[in-house]
């Protein structure tokens, strides 16, 4: 009996210790706004780095801390300019770009759209000597490729279509040219993040895939039509040329028109939601 109480007492114990190394770490980790976390990136020290084992574009995984904070950042340095590139598949394209300002324009169109909460915050910085994009680093626990790989679904089909709904609506208009599952993660609680836009922002004035346009939230339907070229423009003065943000505008009213016809075609409440 002596010898049950004994092991009675000492799980409870190791079952308070527990609670409460949950709840320290959770302190120590609240919860930040936006212009929190920007601040946090744009001033918390560096801790440490390693490379990340995802991507081409060579980013590092950083440890930051302010001191009360501590938080890992993703950085992107990458900024290559080609007439030419020839890829491995025999395609060519011409006037390449591949750089971490189009991460920051790719957050700072997310906010003007009420995506925001759809990529991670983006601030540029220089550390070890370069300048580059630093990201908040998300807690994921899949990819979409492993995700598939696994033949895992969502539990909740209707609300995981909305989410992707939206992001193809942005994949369209931002113009990623190097799209991948990779770059769709996955939270805890079936949240996506699209993460990774080095590769956007082309100058083509088409959409690139319109057939991934089955359906649209209203709130961003309405934001499509009210973004505002003067007001993208200067959000994003320092990441995008005069010539990209023309490209995205055009991309804008395509948009918006490709849904005003499959409203006219199929009914407001068969394409939006």
């Amino acid at each position: 009996m002596r010898a049950f109480r004994l092991k009675f007492v000492t799980l409870v114990c190791a079952i308070a210790l527990s609670f409460m190394s949950a709840a320290v770490a959770k302190a120590s980790d609240p919860e930040l706004s936006k212009e929190q976390m920007k601040e946090f990136l744009l001033k918390a020290k560096v801790l440490s780095s390693k490379h990340t084992s995802k991507g081409i574009t060579d980013p590092w995984r950083l440890t930051l801390s302010d001191g009360t904070v501590t938080h890992e950042a993703v950085f992107q340095s990458v900024d290559v300019h080609k007439p030419t590139m020839q890829f491995a598949d025999g395609t060519t394209e011409i006037n390449f770009v591949d750089s971490y300002k189009y991460n920051i324009a790719a957050y700072a169109l997310a906010e003007l759209l009420g995506m925001d909460d759809m990529l991670p915050v983006h601030v540029e910085r220089k550390w070890n000597g370069q300048v580059g994009s630093l990201s908040w680093f998300l807690p994921v626990k899949m990819d979409e490729v492993e995700r598939l790989k696994r033949k895992i679904s969502a539990p909740d089909t209707d609300a995981w279509n909305k989410q992707m709904y939206k992001i193809r609506v942005f994949d369209e208009l931002a113009y990623d040219n190097d799209p991948n599952l990779t770059n769709v993660l996955i939270g805890e609680n079936w949240q996506i993040w699209r993460v990774d836009f080095s590769r956007a922002f082309r100058l083509s004035k088409d959409l690139k895939n319109p057939n991934n346009l089955v359906r649209c939230d209203r709130q961003l339907l309405e934001k499509l039509k009210a973004l505002n070229e003067n007001e993208f423009t200067q959000k994003t003065k320092n990441f995008l040329t005069k010539y990209e943000v023309q490209g995205v505008m055009a991309r804008r009213d395509k948009i918006v028109a490709y849904f005003q016809k499959l409203i006219a075609q199929k009914g407001e409440n068969e394409v939006l939601y």
